[in-house]
């Protein structure tokens, strides 16, 4: 009897570890579900996120483009107004009416190309230029770094 007892509570016992066990991996089944699931929502969360910083940087790009070529027609606008003036108070005849006259000239057809061209009409053809004549284009820029350099070191 006593042997029996033991041998039931022994049964007992491997039915409750049996059930444990069994409830753990359920549990644990579940929680790794849940991990999931939130895993899941948590990079789409952060492909939200991404994506609508995204489109805010493009719209302030945007933003900051358009103005800078407002800007840049303003300036067009400014040197056709000063090409005016130019006119006006220049010389009239002889060498000094010629100077004023050039002067003038391409006062206007410099604004008129910022203003029709714009910013990004200027980075477009600059490139190209670039793209024709790249020993050149680089050996202007060494020579703008140079001169920056020695403009900005500190001489004693």
């Amino acid at each position: 009897m006593a042997n029996n007892s033991v041998q039931d509570a022994r049964i007992k016992a491997q039915e409750a570890g049996s059930k444990a066990t069994e409830h753990a991996r359920d549990v644990a089944s579940d929680v790794a579900s849940k991990a999931r699931e939130v895993g899941h929502d948590v990079a789409q969360k952060a492909r939200d996120v991404s994506g609508d910083l995204a489109d805010a940087g493009r719209s302030a790009l945007s933003a900051a483009g358009k103005t800078a070529d407002s800007a840049v027609g303003t300036a067009g606008q400014s040197m056709q107004s000063l090409a005016g003036t130019v006119r006006e108070y220049g010389g009239n005849s002889g060498v000094m009416g010629q100077a004023t006259e050039t002067v003038a000239h391409s006062l206007e057809r410099g604004g008129q190309y910022l203003q029709n061209e714009g910013l990004s009409g200027m980075t477009n053809d600059l490139t190209d230029m670039i793209k024709r004549n790249p020993i050149p284009a680089l050996l202007f820029g060494v020579g703008i770094g140079f001169v920056l350099a020695r403009l900005t070191s500190n001489r004693s």
